[in-house]
């Protein structure tokens, strides 16, 4: 089994970071975690290039919603039927708000929870960030790689301006 080497490369700025991590992710060097101080749009989109799949948790939460919505007024309705009027039983439109609501509050649920699922929330146990200047002014890459490849890791961020790396 190999062994495991952690890079943490410090940057001035979020924008050679991010291009860093584009850089090192590309390569499949590793794994990598992104520290800053502000939320970075380049460093976020750097780390991830898919779509996240929160919007389908939403979308399935709805669909449920709507189904119950429609689902549990026709079971009541047809196990307690009450004629009035010569109305029909089954009356969609009356439905329609119930339908509407469930929808939203199931899919305002799931999308909650698939959001917390995959962020990792919550954490009970937290770890503090490597080096306390990422909470200041310094954005930070550390990447958890193999040994063999740490001398790689390392000239990538040397290449993009890491004003420090350690291991």
């Amino acid at each position: 089994m190999a062994t495991e080497a952690t890079v943490l490369g410090i940057f001035d700025d979020g924008r050679p970071a991010a291009n860093a991590a584009k850089a090192l992710r590309e390569a499949g060097l590793g794994q990598i975690t992104a520290y800053s101080p502000v939320p970075d749009h380049n460093v976020e989109h750097a780390m991830h290039d898919s779509v996240s799949p929160v919007r389908t948790f939403v979308l399935v939460g709805g669909l449920v919603g709507c189904f119950l919505g429609f689902a549990f007024p026709i079971y009541t309705v047809l196990d307690w039927p009450m004629i009035t009027g010569g109305k029909p039983l089954i009356s969609i439109p009356a439905f329609v708000v119930i339908a509407f609501e469930l929808t939203i509050l199931i899919g305002a649920i799931s999308g909650m929870l698939s959001f917390l699922g995959m962020a990792g929330l919550p954490r009970l146990t937290g770890q503090p960030a490597p080096d306390p200047s990422f909470t200041n002014d310094k954005f930070g890459l550390s990447v958890v790689c193999d040994a063999g490849q740490a001398a790689a890791v390392r000239e990538q961020l040397e290449q993009y301006g890491a004003t420090e790396i350690r291991e």
